[in-house]
């Protein structure tokens, strides 16, 4: 099954003042750099869901516009999964910075099990990180014309295969591969894990 990485910058980034979360500085690199630099470790084909082309312009990848804008995660999801040259697309948030290639690795082993691979740390679902289908595609396509924006609206219609955050925890620590840099408050937590190491 060929796959695709698709790395979804389509965000207000209103809890950060307006300021694009992926181009936030950390560790030296910015977040949505790292992001490449995983992503690509794992997939040789990555593209970029964005409304703003023009602040991603320097990285050199393929942007995509998101076809159900102002739709949430479930629209860019759909713009990116749509886009993808792959049979399948690798999801992820464009303000994770912690992204581990192990874990990417983890998720996109089970391509062809299932619609949805995806992880499930307690009883949150990682939507934004996490493998979909191309026989998504209608089903996402339908909840979003209802309007129904939750990205797991869709999931009864498809096969599901969630990997258990113990199986995640053997690899990373779900806590910090997953982390999600949304507030100031947030960023300072993930610069003071980069000093860090982790």
């Amino acid at each position: 099954m060929t796959l695709t990485g698709v790395i979804q910058a389509g965000g207000k980034s209103t809890r950060m003042g307006g300021e694009p979360k992926a181009l936030m500085e950390l560790g030296g690199q910015r977040i949505i750099e790292r992001i490449v630099d995983v992503l690509g470790s794992v997939l040789p084909d990555v593209l970029i869901v964005t409304n703003t082309p023009e602040l991603y312009a320097f990285l050199g990848l393929p942007l995509v516009p998101d076809v159900f804008p102002d739709h949430g995660s479930l629209g860019g999801i759909y713009s990116g999964l749509k886009a993808a040259k792959g049979e399948a697309a690798f999801t992820v948030a464009c303000d994770m910075p912690f992204l581990k290639p192990e874990v990417v690795r983890l998720v996109v082993s089970h391509a062809g099990e299932a619609d949805v691979v995806i992880p499930k740390v307690g009883d949150q679902y990682e939507t934004l990180h996490a493998l979909y289908a191309k026989v998504c595609l209608p089903h996402m396509e339908a909840v979003l014309q209802a309007r129904r924006f939750k990205v797991v609206g869709f999931f009864p219609q498809v096969k599901v295969l969630e990997i258990p955050e113990a199986e995640v925890a053997r690899l990373a620590d779900p806590r910090i591969c997953f982390l999600n840099v949304n507030t100031p408050d947030e960023l300072a937590r993930a610069r003071s894990i980069a000093v860090a190491g982790m």
